[in-house]
């Protein structure tokens, strides 16, 4: 998969870079969720029919960074990297990466249109029916098709839905602040991750019996709620089952420590994997994080997190 990165004004021979035409899926997509594949697949078909390239045109950063003057960090379901990778997986053959400044967001929806769509030679554009572009979100999708002249082609993919509500980004997080894997997994279409990597901790679960890989999360990622979980844990091209734990260790730290550390039990798994780039894959919640009185209570209740974890797995394999 192709990966071009664009800005506005984008310093590019555009007769020399853009001879390919593509099939044009646009939004931010972040999660890639169903909604989102729909418009991807659509993008994906109409390349097919047309026997031109697939391609996907995503914004970094957030537009609420930049048009909201949004101070406080933004998570992200999929941060950039991961996005990519997701997209490489669904086939899509290049991928346009904007970044999104003032000055682009300045943009009228027909300068977008002549710098970002025509100028790129987009034959054809797919995006979800809520798409806006240009200054002030004052380009639709029927300003879209009214400007095209006849250089491209559009389809406007309609409400994606679950459960009678629209699948959305903002849904999805909802569940992950909630904990609720099953339906943020349902709505991605497939289990959330977290890529990280395996730094050394306190070293304190070995002396207890379960030994754990502490992750570093990928920065950017959107973590979820505190507490126990089932998990899968993709190491070294393998994915292995796990119990993982996401808080803040009342046990054992003080409570105005609020350093938030992920650690993942392996089960099965006794190798050194410290600084191996990892993937954490989120399936159940199994209980919230609680302070344990001593060692042994904790040891108690960690047996019964895996046994449960155990039992998940062996019902869905």
């Amino acid at each position: 998969m192709k990966v071009v990165h664009l800005k506005y004004p984008h310093q590019l021979n555009v007769t020399q870079e853009f001879t390919t035409a593509y099939s044009l899926a646009v939004g931010f997509f972040d999660g890639v969720h169903k909604g989102h594949q729909a418009v991807i697949q659509s993008a994906k078909e109409m390349a097919k029919r047309l026997n031109i390239e697939s391609a996907v045109m995503t914004f970094d950063p957030h537009p609420s960074i930049v048009l909201g003057g949004r101070r406080e960090k933004v998570f992200y379901i999929t941060p950039l990297q991961q996005k990519l990778d997701v997209l490489e997986n669904f086939g899509v053959e290049n991928v346009f990466v904007v970044h999104f400044t003032s000055d682009f967001a300045k943009l009228s929806p027909e300068d977008f249109i002549q710098y970002f769509i025509k100028d790129l030679n987009v034959k054809h554009i797919s995006a979800g029916f809520d798409f806006s572009f240009g200054q002030f979100g004052k380009g639709n999708m029927e300003t879209m098709q009214t400007l095209s002249n006849g250089e491209y082609g559009v389809t406007v993919i309609d409400k994606q839905s679950d459960q009678e509500e629209k699948i959305s980004s903002t849904r999805i997080r909802r569940y992950l602040q909630d904990g609720d894997m099953e339906s943020a997994a349902k709505l991605l279409g497939r289990a959330f991750e977290v890529p990280g990597i395996v730094i050394h901790g306190d070293k304190r679960g070995r002396t207890i019996g379960f030994p754990t890989a502490n992750i570093q999360s990928m920065e950017g990622s959107f973590i979820p709620a505190t507490g126990v979980y089932a998990v899968k844990i993709l190491v070294q091209n393998k994915w292995h089952d796990g119990v993982c734990n996401v808080g803040y260790k009342p046990t054992f730290k003080n409570p105005e420590d609020k350093q938030l550390s992920i650690e993942v039990h392996i089960l099965d798994f006794n190798k050194n994997i410290y600084g191996e780039e990892v993937k954490v894959g989120w399936y159940k919640r199994i209980r919230s994080e609680k302070k344990f009185d001593g060692i042994e209570s904790l040891k108690v209740q960690i047996e019964k997190d895996k046994n449960e974890a155990i039992e998940y797995f062996t019902a869905y394999s």
